[in-house]
């Protein structure tokens, strides 16, 4: 009798297709990949998903968050004021490397149900 290997994926493998998924869509729109993953050092820090620049210069920090189910509010329910914290955090340690500040927004990218249609928001949240 033949072992049948397990075709599901991991959190981690769900993670990196989602984060892939909303980088085809954030470049077919004219987005260029700055950094994906940057996270900051040390415990307590936060990480960014994918960071951007949009054609006019905009340095675009995006957490990506996808759901196989809408119950419990979603995806989008999910990056939580304490998650945008982090978010925004880790964009501060990432410009303090820049010799200038340019213009930045935080969007979110939601891909949501068996489809996995993303759905972008610009300006999701800001830093104040």
């Amino acid at each position: 009798m033949a072992s049948t290997a397990n075709t599901a994926k991991t959190t981690k493998q769900q993670g990196d297709a989602a984060e892939d998924a909303a980088l085809r869509h954030l470049q077919a729109a004219g987005l260029r990949l700055v950094q994906r993953n940057y996270r900051t050092p040390g415990r307590g820090g936060g990480e960014i998903d994918l960071i951007v620049r949009s054609p006019d210069g905009t340095l675009v920090f995006v957490e990506v968050k996808h759901r196989a189910t809408t119950r419990f509010g979603g995806a989008a329910a999910s990056v939580s004021a304490v998650k945008q914290r982090r978010i925004i955090f880790a964009a501060r340690h990432f410009l303090m490397r820049l010799p200038t500040e340019p213009p930045c927004r935080f969007d979110v990218v939601i891909l949501e149900g068996e489809s996995g249609q993303a759905q972008w928001l610009q300006a999701a949240f800001d830093a104040s």
